[in-house]
């Protein structure tokens, strides 16, 4: 597909997760830092070769990237607090990027219109990082900090295996 969008398109791609080419572009967040400003500069280093296609990006589209894992899931807590430092404590405390979940990454969001908070994450590979651990241990940090677990949401689709794990 890569290569397909890159010879039919002109478009520059990287390719992410288990597609990726290397460990340093395993991670999304890794190729797209710096922006579409910052890409022009990056491409100019060998070591940020695309995949796929030349390494200029499209005057409109600018680079793409393409990858292969489980289906992300979108999962969000809601916490009994309208605290956005306690949401933003207990996902830093689950993310991977700060030492937790290796398959998590997420950030606190707030719901004023519902007088709460919420950790707001996504997962990325839920056979190695189950939800119900997810979800037990953002219980049992929100408990520290006296506050109660609301419940959770899924924000589109999610494979049944996902949910039924345990």
């Amino acid at each position: 597909l890569g290569k397909k969008v890159a010879e039919n398109y002109g478009i520059p791609v990287f390719l992410y997760e288990e597609a990726a080419t290397s460990k340093g572009r395993v991670n999304l967040a890794t190729i797209r830092k710096g922006q579409f400003e910052g890409m022009i500069e990056k491409l100019k280093d060998p070591s940020w070769k695309p995949d796929f296609g030349v390494a200029i990006p499209h005057k409109t589209a600018g680079v793409i990237g393409i990858c292969a894992r489980l289906p992300l899931i979108a999962f969000n807590i809601n916490l009994g607090t309208t605290n956005i430092e306690i949401a933003k404590n207990i996902a830093k405390a689950i993310r991977h990027s700060s030492g937790g979940f290796r398959y998590i990454k997420a950030g606190p969001a707030e719901l004023k219109e519902k007088g709460i908070v919420q950790v707001t994450m996504n997962v990325v590979n839920y056979k190695k990082t189950p939800l119900y651990r997810v979800f037990e241990t953002v219980k049992m940090e929100a408990k520290r900090y006296g506050i109660p677990v609301l419940g959770s949401e899924i924000i589109g689709s999610v494979p049944m295996e996902a949910l039924v794990m345990g």
